[in-house]
């Protein structure tokens, strides 16, 4: 399985690293208060979707200790024997539990990885790692806490975009929640920078727990690469294709990097909320008329599978554009 949808030529975009920039925040608590709070909160989060595609959210109700369980599972995790971590590898994307390290995916650079699914947990932890003897438990914990903050954020999203926080409630509901675990060593003399080469996701939203800086993301505005802030218990948020898809265009799937921290290790605990493996996304049939047309075919998380199988040494494939009109 995977996550990365499209290889992006990494260019030579400038960086804002020397004197970055304040990304938005959302105060997700406001979500559930009155209803002219809750209004205002949907109306911040459908701008800076339109506007930016990537924003940061805290007061989402996970636990410091949760999240500090998942990151502890991760790291007991990449510390195992090789021979014990590539138990789980393979070439086959249609596996439900793979493992790999930098290099057959075209955008890995230097990092490690473990990516699962997550839902429904029932179904999917006895895939899982066994050990480290915490990893299902822990990991398991987060992945249902982050799930309950998509599925709200994806109601926002859905009500700003003028279609009611319902629209394909069951779909949602069932949807299956890709985790992806990443670890990126520190950066040494003589390393390559980037961990991980620009792309984007296939799914609605990606929602990232991270250890410490190193997450970069396409500023559309200045076309520039961001550097994403570190904010204590906050949770990094970025667009997903899908996304684009369902909106027809209005909100754009965001470009992002990883590089590596000169300071330090760095886990990366993504979560990718999409539909069912076989279920289809189209464009919202609300969001499209006579200036502005369906701009994207119909298409499975089993479609994107397939793409990547039968594209995997184009280094340049685009999901989304192969999808498009």
């Amino acid at each position: 399985m995977s996550d990365d949808s499209r290889s992006v030529p990494q260019g030579q975009l400038p960086s804002d690293d020397l004197h970055p920039t304040p990304m938005p925040v959302i105060n997700l608590g406001h979500l559930t208060l009155e209803p002219e709070t809750r209004s205002g909160v949907v109306k911040d989060i459908a701008k800076v979707c339109q506007d930016l595609g990537y924003f940061q959210v805290i007061n989402h109700g996970i636990n410091q200790s949760v999240m500090d369980g998942a990151f502890e599972a991760a790291l007991d995790f990449f510390k195992l024997p090789s021979e014990i971590k590539e138990q789980f590898a393979s070439d086959d994307l249609q596996q439900p539990v793979r493992y790999d390290t930098s290099s057959k995916d075209g955008i890995s650079m230097s990092r490690a990885f473990i990516k699962h699914y997550a839902h429904p947990l029932s179904d999917w932890m006895q895939y899982w790692p066994e050990k480290p003897p915490t990893y299902r438990e822990h990991m398991g914990n987060f992945s249902v806490q982050v799930r309950r903050v998509a599925l709200q954020l994806m109601e926002a999203i859905l009500e700003g975009l003028g279609l009611g926080k319902d629209y394909q409630h069951e779909k949602f509901q069932e949807g299956l929640q890709l985790m992806s675990v990443n670890c990126y060593p520190k950066e040494s003399e003589g390393d390559v920078a980037i961990g991980l080469a620009p792309h984007s996701d296939y799914g609605f939203i990606t929602i990232l727990l991270t250890s410490c800086r190193g997450l970069e993301v396409v500023d559309r505005n200045s076309n520039s690469w961001k550097v994403v802030q570190q904010l204590p218990h906050a949770l990094h948020v970025h667009v997903g294709d899908y996304m684009e898809v369902l909106s027809n265009g209005r909100v754009k799937t965001v470009v992002h990097r990883a590089l590596l921290n000169p300071e330090e290790e760095r886990i990366s605990i993504a979560s990718i909320l999409g539909f069912a493996l076989h279920e289809k996304v189209s464009c919202a049939k609300e969001l499209v008329d006579e200036q502005n047309p369906e701009k994207y075919k119909e298409s499975s998380f089993n479609d994107f599978l397939d793409y990547l199988t039968s594209n995997m040494d184009n280094k340049d494939r685009n999901f989304l554009e192969s999808i498009a009109m």
